[in-house]
């Protein structure tokens, strides 16, 4: 498969919770992006793409397939900028990374820093 590709500086990151924090159970996490637009899974418009939440994940999974779906690998296919998750007590890992309309990492892949909380 062809992979889409991503423009040159495009970035995902973490508006909230910031690396280090300290959450309850349950917590937002918000999203940001820059030089690309979000868009649903299943749009095909150029430098799009829709959000996926890494948690607890030792590396990022296959770059040349679609992402799986499952606690670790959460999709935000409508195109969603923010959710609310509840983890258990402990220290976490969370990155994103951005997929295109079928699921799929771009070329470069457009992923972020993990970062690491502690949930109370």
């Amino acid at each position: 498969a062809t992979l889409s590709p991503s423009p040159v500086g495009a970035t995902v990151y973490f508006v909230e919770p910031a690396d280090g924090a300290t959450v309850a159970q349950t917590f937002t996490v918000k999203f940001g992006v820059k030089g690309m637009a979000i868009a649903p899974a299943g749009t095909d418009i150029p430098n799009t793409g829709h959000h996926h939440l890494l948690i607890d994940l030792a590396e990022v999974p296959a770059l040349d397939k679609p992402l799986p779906a499952d606690a670790q690998h959460v999709h935000f296919g409508g195109g969603q900028t923010e959710t609310t998750i509840e983890l258990t007590p402990g220290q976490h890992t969370l990155q994103l990374l951005l997929g295109d309309m079928t699921h799929i990492p771009h070329d470069p892949a457009v992923v972020s820093q993990k970062i690491t909380i502690t949930v109370q």
